[in-house]
């Protein structure tokens, strides 16, 4: 998006907040009108095909905006001020259509896969995004005009939309296509459609009163995200901005371009993350029990019997795991503001992508987990006003399936999952909002204005000291105490057990 908004002149449009604001009202309401679909083609499927497609003719806008807008308006001011709305809009439709694609995504995992999956479906969610992150970085490292040729696009950024574009609709459609989504036929045929507010009644309903351990789950959430929104905002510019302080020769300081020099440093750190984030989720699910090996006895041959008994035994489970990964990260962040090499903040960041993975794995996992449990009746407490209430386990005659069969032992609809999902993404967002806060407080404090790196022609007030940390790892820091709390929150889990 930074990239966007710098390529149509948006300078000194901060979209930030405004993306922030519509990741926090988007996916729940989405979630709920999903949760009560009865298309035939399912619950999900449409949600994401249709928003899947928003996003690419959205991306396609994007990358030809001056185009567009020169086509109905002649040169001059207005012409500028209309590219700059019709980019911002478009940014908006993106990241509006892009979280109710992943939330349904999210959503249907749960609602195909039986309990004992949840945790390697969830493992194998990271590893497909992790994977895509790279190929993004790959892609965006090559010449793209240079190899296709200007004819559908002369810009790197108009390529760049044209692949990601194409590359949704190719994913989603093959996802489509290949998973055969079970479709409730449930006794809600002669309900009337809710509105906006009485879903948002519904959303507020259950957000004060959720079970106990997705409460716990959220807070777990919370707490960690208000660490890992500064590293994920923050990071590629630190390492950037620390390359400068302590290792730049001088003819690089004196660069006319410090900030475009600074980003790319910091890119390379970025590129080590996400490598070091795919080895994670494809190592450490193997690594980690999952909830399927409870009730498996594993009978491997004689001759390595004792070593795999000795694997077992020492295999960590996931809560285990998603503690010490809030542990691991904010051992890495306390170290930030002692960082004064390149390389020392490089690994820093480097490390963090082993806890990322199970950070984007282990939440997902687990609410899956606590929703199917809701929807097939283990559990017996919900909000009191609320229309997916269950007063008691649902009988096979409300929970009939089409285009699948499943174990009603182990399975569920996964009624729920738009809903409470969405409910999650709420304590995911929340947390950026305070992080953002706090970040303000701490810029405002240590570096007003441009930072040290960046104020060589500025006005003598703001020019400030290099001797001591800089403001971004202050932040880093103080996110290190929060995702403490996370810790803390999570073990809270393992009681409610």
């Amino acid at each position: 998006m930074e990239w966007a908004a710098y390529h149509q002149g948006l300078e000194g449009v901060d979209a930030h907040g405004a993306v922030d604001f519509l990741d926090y009202r988007d996916p729940p309401i989405v979630g709920v009108i999903a949760d009560r679909s009865r298309s035939k083609y399912g619950r999900r499927r449409p949600f994401m095909v249709i928003g899947s497609f928003i996003v690419a003719a959205c991306l396609l806008v994007l990358g030809w905006t001056k185009e567009i807008v020169g086509h109905f308006v002649e040169e001059g001011e207005f012409r500028k001020t209309c590219t700059i709305v019709l980019a911002v809009l478009s940014i908006y439709a993106v990241d509006f259509s892009i979280n109710a694609v992943q939330a349904c995504c999210r959503a249907l995992v749960v609602d195909v896969l039986p309990i004992p999956k949840q945790q390697a479906g969830s493992a194998w969610t990271s590893r497909m995004a992790s994977f895509g992150h790279l190929f993004g970085y790959a892609i965006g490292t090559m010449d793209l005009v240079k190899i296709f040729g200007p004819s559908l696009g002369d810009t790197q950024f108009k390529k760049l939309t044209l692949v990601s574009a194409f590359g949704l609709l190719f994913t989603v459609g093959v996802t489509s296509w290949a998973v055969t989504e079970r479709v409730l036929m449930s006794g809600r045929g002669s309900e009337s459609p809710q509105g906006i507010i009485q879903i948002v009644r519904q959303i507020f309903r259950t957000t004060m009163d959720l079970p106990p351990r997705i409460q716990a789950i959220c807070w777990a959430q919370f707490w960690s995200w208000i660490g890992w929104f500064p590293f994920l905002f923050y990071s590629t510019t630190w390492v950037g901005e620390t390359y400068f302080r302590y290792d730049a020769p001088l003819d690089v300081k004196q660069s006319k371009d410090a900030l475009g020099d600074i980003g790319r440093i910091g890119s390379m750190s970025l590129v080590v993350f996400s490598s070091v984030t795919f080895i994670g989720a494809t190592i450490l699910p193997s690594l980690i029990k999952s909830p399927a090996e409870d009730g498996f006895t594993p009978r491997p041959p004689a001759a390595i019997a004792g070593l795999v008994t000795k694997i077992q035994k020492y295999k960590p489970d996931l809560l285990t795991a998603w503690i010490w990964g809030h542990l691991t990260f904010s051992c890495c962040m306390v170290l930030a503001p002692f960082a004064h090499s390149f390389r020392f903040a490089t690994t820093i960041v480097a490390f963090c992508g082993f806890p990322w993975a199970i950070a984007c794995w282990a939440p997902n996992t687990f609410m899956g987990m606590e929703v199917n449990r809701l929807s097939s009746g283990t559990y017996r407490r919900l909000p009191r006003d609320d229309p997916h209430e269950l007063a008691s386990p649902l009988t096979p005659s409300l929970h009939r399936l089409e285009n699948g069969s499943l174990d009603d032992s182990v399975a569920s609809t996964g009624e729920l999952s738009g809903l409470y999902f969405g409910i999650l993404n709420i304590y995911t967002t929340l947390p950026q909002f305070a992080a953002t806060f706090i970040s303000t407080l701490v810029f405002s404090i240590m570096e007003p204005g441009k930072s040290p790196e960046l104020a060589h022609d500025a006005h003598p007030s703001e020019h400030h000291g290099t001797d001591g940390p800089n403001a971004i790892s202050i932040c880093l820091f103080i996110g290190a105490l929060s995702t403490v709390g996370a810790a803390y929150a999570t073990k809270k889990l393992r009681d409610l057990q």
